[in-house]
């Protein structure tokens, strides 16, 4: 499940989602490997799941290990909206 305040990253392929859930956990940032949400269209299937107050520091650990997401959500209100994927 997805809460308001989250954000999901949606990556090109399971190996890269695989390969990012596998750095965030050597980082040890907070996050989960989910099924990509119905409103979001991904051809991989996964997704990463984490609290939107951990951006800088997700985005950062994925940027070290060259695995920057393709998109990037929030959702806001029960909707998921676009948010760029550069750290703040």
């Amino acid at each position: 499940m997805v809460n308001d305040g989250d954000l999901v990253a949606i990556f090109h392929s399971v190996h890269r989602v695989m390969q990012a859930e596998k750095a965030l956990k050597q980082a040890r940032c907070e996050m989960l490997l989910i099924p990509v949400p119905r409103q979001l269209s991904s051809d991989c299937g996964l997704a990463i799941r984490f609290p939107g107050s951990l951006k800088a520091e997700v985005l950062q650990a994925l940027q070290g290990a060259g695995l920057e997401p393709s998109e990037l959500y929030r959702r806001e209100g029960g909707q998921f909206e676009s948010e760029s994927n550069e750290t703040a």
